[in-house]
């Protein structure tokens, strides 16, 4: 059995981000992963103001270097015709957003943890808690087992550790399924700038991700599922590149995302559909957070309690943000 300050689980952008921060607040932190690496993700763009948390964690640089591609906004058809929305600018210029290829972008971050002293365990699965009473105070793993002041789920939508502690995971829509898959070929409309159109039924979404590479999303909120060779009309004729994949977007928060030794990320904490462009903005600012809190709570600026309340009311609010602007954006959908 090994002792640490901090167990993450999840390699993905909440857990490495929880994993940097808290190395650099000088905290000792084992992190798993179940998956080697690189493994297969939707492309993500992500908004320009997401460089400010980048540079904090030290990868501004190397993601600047990946060479991956810029925009200076989207092209959007919610209601009404089709306009491009640009991020913004400033007396530099305008504002440019990434199409991050996840691969490469969690690879960064993993090599980041890894080179500021985080023990990265990989591939390793956790199998089960250790308890003390309320309190968890360790993970079993595949690999081992580890006791650490703080547990941090980053393992994603599954909910790992809410199901092992049996919280109440607390649902705000009908079952939502994202689809998604990618082509190869050209797509010049696509070459600019990212668009998502809807429709009487959702959305569909398309980016270019990289060289001749394209991604579309749909998502329906009729429950209504599409052909396995479905593809956007713009993306007609291509060559697809991987077999459709689905994920469960409904609406869902853990009841109780922090609590006696431990704390919850990203999308193991929250979820909702990708229309709230917050995926991975959330995770990372999630475990930044945490790190914080943990680092605080270490050192007795607040009580456990404290920390744990603050979190919580945190991701509640942010959750709720998300949800009220859903619904507005829905009842915007075009009529038939």
């Amino acid at each position: 059995m090994s002792n640490t300050d901090v167990l993450v689980v999840g390699g993905g952008p909440a857990g490495c981000a929880t994993a940097i921060r808290c190395a650099q607040l000088g905290l000792q932190v084992v992190l798993i992963e179940s998956q080697l690496f690189p493994r297969t993700h939707p492309g993500e763009t992500l908004h320009p103001g997401v460089e400010p948390l980048l540079k904090q964690l030290g990868v501004l640089e190397p993601v600047l270097a990946a060479g991956f591609l810029r925009h200076k906004g989207n092209w959007v058809q919610w209601e009404g015709s089709r306009e491009f929305v640009p991020f913004g600018s400033d007396e530099e210029g305008a504002w440019l957003g990434f199409q991050a290829w996840r691969a490469d972008f969690d690879a960064i971050l993993l090599n980041q943890a890894r080179a500021l002293g985080v023990e990265i365990i990989q591939p390793s699965r956790a199998t089960g808690l250790l308890m003390d009473g309320r309190r968890v105070i360790g993970v079993e793993t595949s690999h081992s087992t580890f006791r650490a002041a703080k547990i941090i789920d980053a393992a994603g939508d599954h909910h790992w550790l809410a199901r092992q502690l049996g919280l109440q995971i607390n649902y705000h829509s009908e079952r939502l399924i994202a689809y998604y898959g990618y082509v190869t070929g050209f797509a010049k409309a696509r070459d600019d700038a990212p668009v998502i159109v809807a429709d009487s039924c959702g959305w569909t979404w398309t980016a270019k991700v990289q060289s001749q590479l394209y991604q579309w999303t749909r998502l329906s909120f009729v429950n209504q599922k599409i052909p396995k060779d479905w593809l956007p009309d713009e993306f007609q004729g291509l060559q697809i590149y991987q077999p459709m994949r689905a994920a469960n977007v409904s609406w869902r928060i853990v009841s109780q995302p922090a609590g006696c030794g431990y704390l919850i990320v990203g999308d193991a904490a929250m979820v909702v559909d990708p229309t709230s462009s917050h995926g991975v903005l959330k995770a990372i600012m999630s475990g930044i957070w945490v790190a914080h809190s943990i680092a605080s709570e270490l050192s007795s600026h607040v009580t456990e309690q404290q920390a744990i309340d603050r979190y919580c009311l945190w991701i509640h609010n942010w959750f709720q943000h998300d949800v009220k602007n859903l619904i507005s954006l829905i009842a915007k959908l075009p009529t038939v």
